[in-house]
């Protein structure tokens, strides 16, 4: 176990290195951050006077081993567009909001999927079988940006119930309407996911096993079924959960939440390199951290699994 945790570990730092490196070459062909900043009305002394003070008149391979020795301490330099403050500081004082939006859209995705999936394998085939399969299958097919929209013409525009913007300093309302933007396409995958597994598990020579003993049967689908179709569904979710922290830009976006994903887009737009490599850094950790603990979990729900 512990020399699969080292490995995993060792694989880990190549991914995230390999991703930050990707992002900073990728950055550089995107514009001259500097120019952006001073604005068109600057003197070009004044521009490469800003360069040399950021380091940008440098050669590229300069600036990247600059980069990679400083990335190594966690230093990603200064933000572009807020002078003084540090990028990793401004990411990470983001970066609750975020956690906050992906671990709820993922708790209410899980726990809706597992109750709908069970529903409906036990009851396949039938009329709530096949209304819970149609709305998965919409909500798989449902672009997030355009449901954000409607979400919020119909329970903010339209009937005035809840706030459209913003995060309200904690009011959970305000978390509504991006936490179902952002759970329903998990919801619908996991669901699907759940009742094809509990189909396959229900068929076993165990779960008859376990019926012909007279066990009730929520014993026998919740005791012995579903811990063993957990294990495809703990592997999607640990990909939903990276997924939900990688994607949540557009949602961020449309609803003003106050994550990392809105501020890698002002980021972007504003060629704040530093911010958005800082957001990706912390990003690509949190992904490979999150699989880890898939793997390791696999043991529990499966003894049969060993790590090697």
């Amino acid at each position: 176990m512990t020399q699969y945790i080292i490995r995993r570990l060792w694989q880990s730092v190549i991914v995230v290195f390999g991703v930050v490196t990707v992002v900073f070459f990728v950055l550089q062909l995107t514009g001259d951050p500097v120019r952006i900043m001073m604005g068109e009305n600057s003197s070009e002394e004044d521009i490469q006077n800003v360069k040399r003070q950021l380091g940008l008149d440098r050669p590229i391979h300069e600036q990247y081993i600059t980069f990679l020795s400083k990335a190594l301490r966690g230093d990603f330099g200064e933000s572009v567009r807020q002078r003084g403050q540090p990028a990793m500081g401004i990411v990470l004082n983001r970066y609750p909001a975020t956690l906050q939006l992906a671990f709820l859209a993922l708790a209410l995705s899980v726990v809706l999927a597992t109750i709908f999936g069970v529903i409906s394998a036990v009851k396949r085939y039938s009329a709530l079988d096949n209304v819970v399969m149609f709305l998965a299958l919409i909500g798989q097919s449902v672009p997030n940006f355009w449901l954000g929209i409607m979400l919020i013409l119909l329970f903010a525009v339209q009937f005035g119930l809840l706030p459209s913007q913003g995060s309200g300093d904690g009011n959970i309302r305000y978390l509504i309407l991006p936490m179902l933007t952002l759970a329903a396409p998990g919801l619908a995958r996991l669901t699907r996911l759940v009742r094809s597994g509990m189909l396959e598990i229900m068929g076993q020579d165990y779960v008859r096993t376990a019926r012909a003993k007279g066990l009730h049967d929520s014993r026998v689908i919740f005791g012995h079924a579903l811990k063993n179709a957990a294990i495809p569904l703990v592997t999607v979710i640990g990909l939903d959960m990276g997924a939900l922290l990688g994607g949540a830009v557009v949602t961020e976006q449309i609803f003003a939440w106050p994550g990392v994903g809105l501020e890698v887009i002002i980021a972007i737009n504003g060629r704040d390199f530093p911010v958005v490599q800082a957001a990706v850094f912390v990003v690509a950790v949190s992904f490979v951290l999150i699989n880890l603990i898939v793997d390791l979990a696999y043991t529990w729900l499966d003894p049969r699994v060993r790590l090697s």
